[in-house]
């Protein structure tokens, strides 16, 4: 039975079971499934990244929107956004959308696994966020996980191809931007939670936000597709929307201290797509990015889970708080 708060999807007259090997199984589905969006939007080849977008988030806005519809049926608190959590609500959507676009673009002109690694970032940007918009002080950790994040993205974006082949290092930078403004669309997201905005509200109204974003460009730009590419975007879409769907029920088996590290599997698959379809093959030096930016990320995950366990347990919902506000971080990708 669903709680009528909108904020909490988690009943209060159960415990929910957490099944660690379970959710570590829909961590690396969901990671799949997303490498398998990045690779279907590379072979869409030369379609404009707004208009690939388009097809990601019409797909996201149908799904999305039968869910919030089929939860209204049942509570229409559901649909209630308090005037305070608007202006995050308008900057979560303003910034997802650019993490949006800016992955997609990357995706056209990358390594698709640099792409993904740049994409990964936003966990990391998310600490920055939570500073300014939640006034959340980071510890030591926090900082030196995010300076060695910054440095391992400087291996893969190559900062001095800009002077030398500009073409090599710009696509990289607006892929980082892309890492920039999902980790802080995740940061507006968790500040809406403390209005007790539904997460499906969330996802519905950014879903269409996006859509609409992209219509503009849609009408003055348009680019005639094949039916291959229409095929390859339309993969894109139902790829996106399993690995939604993976993120989703991994959360709700297992809290993110004990999962969270093995989301970044979706840079492995990329890699193994990405070099199977598309005979690519990362350089030393993104090589080298990769090692650092999953290197702190599983310090941090190792670390937090030993203070975890120096923590009185306080139940399975509170174990698991982070699990919605996680699905949805997914989305701002």
């Amino acid at each position: 039975m669903e709680d009528k708060n909108p904020g909490n999807t988690v009943s209060k007259k159960s415990t929910p079971v957490i099944n660690i090997p379970k959710g570590i199984a829909w961590v690396v589905f969901s990671s799949f499934g997303f490498a398998c969006m990045s690779m279907c939007v590379r072979a869409a080849g030369d379609v404009p990244f707004m208009q690939k977008a388009l097809f990601r988030n019409m797909i996201a806005f149908v799904i999305a929107g039968t869910s919030l519809v089929t939860a209204g049926l049942k509570d229409r608190s559901v649909y209630k956004v308090p005037r305070p959590a608007v202006k995050y609500l308008v900057l979560r959507c303003t910034l997802g959308c650019l993490g949006i676009f800016g992955n997609f673009y990357a995706i056209g002109y990358m390594n698709i696994s640099d792409a993904s690694m740049l994409n990964k970032m936003s966990p990391f940007f998310t600490i920055l966020a939570s500073f300014i918009i939640l006034g959340e002080k980071p510890n030591w950790l926090s900082i030196l996980s995010l300076v060695t994040a910054f440095t391992g993205s400087l291996f893969i974006i190559k900062p001095t191809f800009f002077f030398t082949d500009p073409s090599q290092c710009f696509p990289a930078i607006v892929g980082f931007i892309g890492g920039f403004g999902a980790g802080f669309a995740f940061a507006c997201i968790r500040k809406m939670k403390t209005y007790n905005v539904n997460s499906k509200m969330i996802i519905t109204i950014f879903s269409l936000f996006s859509c609409l974003l992209c219509i503009p460009n849609l009408i003055l730009h348009y680019y005639p597709m094949t039916w291959q590419q229409t095929a390859w975007l339309i993969g894109a879409g139902v790829s996106a929307a399993c690995g939604q769907f993976g993120i989703t029920n991994a959360y709700f088996n297992a809290p993110s201290s004990k999962i969270s590290v093995y989301e970044y599997s979706n840079v492995v698959f990329s890699a193994l797509l990405g070099f199977i379809a598309f005979g690519q093959i990362p350089d030393f030096y993104s090589v080298i990015g990769y090692v650092m930016i999953i290197g702190i990320a599983v310090v941090v995950f190792v670390v937090n889970s030993r203070e975890d366990r120096k923590l009185p347990r306080m139940g399975g919902a509170a174990e698991r708080s982070t699990a919605d506000g996680k699905a949805v971080e997914d989305d701002a990708r």
